[in-house]
């Protein structure tokens, strides 16, 4: 697939980073939300990429930081009203990706019917491993994510678990939001979301194929 643009540094460049919420059926479980019957869908601004080397913020006005652990999909070609025929046409990759979310605020804005932003949005909140070529990984929904903090196990789950699979989200959002070369899809999180402290240090992986390691520092007013 021809690129104007180096698709392996897509985080430079890309200009939308659209998250599936509650995506696996046990996630809404443990927080306590109903299991969707279509995709929850929130957005992530691109200042929120964090790359390996650089630490994670914990924003000032957060008190329970968590991580959840994810598959992204990156977009090589864009279009609107993709059909899920030839949606994993669209697919130039993967990359491993940490969802930090701000869980007090969330909970916060839930009861206020407020929009997610200051919950998910915020710089760092979107921490990536290096580009996985498509070839790499076979079967998208045949892989196993996991994370550590401080080397306890608190994520392990399986992308066969998805409510929704990467063609029918690439249709359905493309049907609202027209996908453009570079963007970046989160396809949610499995069970044991929790809180991390400034300091903590999270390795994530997908089976054995890419890992990457951050540690959570405070922000500095």
């Amino acid at each position: 697939m021809a690129s104007s643009r180096n698709l392996s540094r897509f985080w430079e460049w890309g200009r939308k980073i659209i998250c599936v919420g509650r995506n696996y059926a046990e996630h809404p479980k443990e927080l306590k939300n109903e299991v969707p019957t279509e995709p929850v869908l929130f957005l992530k601004s691109p200042s929120a990429y964090v790359r390996e080397g650089a630490p994670i913020l914990l924003p000032y006005y957060t008190n329970n930081l968590h991580h959840e652990v994810e598959l992204g999909v990156v977009i090589g070609k864009g279009g609107t009203n993709i059909p899920q025929s030839n949606a994993m046409d669209h697919v130039e990759g993967y990359a491993l990706c940490l969802d930090m979310t701000a869980r007090d605020i969330q909970d916060q804005c839930k009861k206020k019917g407020l929009p997610w932003t200051l919950a998910k949005a915020f710089n760092t909140s979107c921490p990536v491993s290096d580009f996985i070529p498509k070839e790499t990984i076979q079967d998208p929904h045949n892989v196993k994510i996991w994370l550590k903090v401080n080397d306890n196990l608190r994520q392990e789950g399986h992308t066969s678990s998805m409510i929704f699979s990467i063609p029918f989200l690439i249709s359905y959002i493309s049907r609202i939001i027209t996908l453009e070369e570079g963007d970046l899809i989160l396809t949610g999180t499995p069970k044991g979301v929790a809180a991390v402290q400034e300091n903590d240090e999270m390795v994530a992986g997908i089976d054995d194929i890419i890992s990457m390691k951050f540690q959570v520092k405070k922000q500095t007013q």
